[in-house]
């Protein structure tokens, strides 16, 4: 086992793809050497298979989705990394009625097998870098969507989003992209739509993805000081949505809390929600929580930010209340 961080893992994941696959291509702003993008995650990819293979785009996301969608259709397997998710609405078309719709309007005879790379906010960055827009293409049909906490899991997915025959977003959390964690040497793709138990609970279940996996984790630490038993949730791959992890769960423990970065209102939480009420309404215990970013333009001050995303502690408030109403 090696310790590497995230970005270290997507990079391998690149390269291990790119051997195997002479199709296997990537585009972006400034990812080739000596850059290597922003972070530097593909540090070293145009050294090692050229600049025809990892090229270098102008600042122009429209032209970075729709040479991606034209080169898939050729029989291309590209990778597009439009750096910050807060980027990804200025190619909204290209993204949700070609990429997404080229498969059915075909008849099944065209696919379009993009990834499309992403970061996805930590909130230090202020209100135009920094934000959560997973909802915005969750409700496109044709559209995949990850989001890794581990750098196994980048390595895993990653391999699986770039051999999908469909367009896949991968969501790359700034909170974890340096972080690092444990990595073997059996690179094997991990299945879309797989859900990810992260501890064992039988009180709560605690249901997250990204970044806030940070406060939801310490918020399940705060509960077992208390006495109260959270189940976490790694969801991980929000389309397609491991159903089956989830309701098995939260029909154990028969309480939920959704936390994510997103806002609360219209977030990803409210469609887990209502999957949950929908399926186990009879037998919840108390109604699902959902613990989001607060409705408004992200702030760059450090002291706003304190309370605008979901904290450990504030996760552990709510379900501490919802856990004690249902005990009365």
């Amino acid at each position: 086992m090696r310790n590497i961080t995230m970005a270290a893992a997507i990079n391998e994941a690149l390269d291990l793809a790119m051997s195997r696959d002479d199709k296997v291509i990537l585009m972006g702003e400034d990812i080739s050497d000596p850059t290597g993008g922003i972070l530097q995650v593909t540090k070293g990819l145009s050294t090692k298979y050229g600049t025809d293979r990892v090229r270098a785009t102008p600042i122009a996301e429209q032209a970075i989705i729709g040479a991606a969608i034209g080169s898939a259709m050729a029989g291309y397997k590209p990778v597009a990394e439009i750096m910050f998710v807060d980027f990804l609405p200025v190619c909204l078309d290209q993204i949700a009625n070609h990429a997404a719709k080229l498969r059915y309007m075909s008849g099944g005879l065209t696919t379009v097998p993009i990834t499309i790379r992403a970061m996805v906010g930590n909130g230090g960055n202020a209100a135009q870098h920094s934000q959560s827009l997973e909802a915005i293409l969750m409700c496109v049909p044709g559209i995949k969507m990850v989001v890794p906490s581990t750098p196994a899991d980048a390595r895993g997915l990653m391999l699986s989003c770039i051999d999908d025959e469909d367009p896949c977003l991968f969501l790359e959390p700034m909170d974890y992209l340096f972080q690092r964690g444990p990595l073997d040497d059996d690179p094997q793709p991990i299945p879309l739509g797989t859900a990810k138990v992260l501890r064992e609970g039988s009180d709560v279940t605690l249901l997250s993805w990204g970044g806030a996996l940070v406060a939801t984790n310490e918020a399940a630490d705060l509960l077992a000081a208390d006495g109260i038993s959270a189940e976490v949730i790694d969801i991980r791959s929000l389309v397609p949505l491991d159903r089956q992890t989830i309701l098995r769960s939260v029909s154990k423990t028969r309480r939920a809390a959704v936390v994510h970065s997103a806002t609360r209102f219209a977030g990803p939480g409210a469609e887990i929600a209502s999957l949950i009420h929908e399926e186990l309404f009879s037998d919840l215990q108390a109604p699902v929580l959902r613990l989001g970013a607060l409705d408004a333009p992200i702030p760059h001050s450090p002291s706003l930010l304190a309370d605008f995303f979901p904290t450990g502690a504030s996760v552990a408030t709510a379900v501490t209340k919802s856990v004690n109403a249902g005990a009365h």
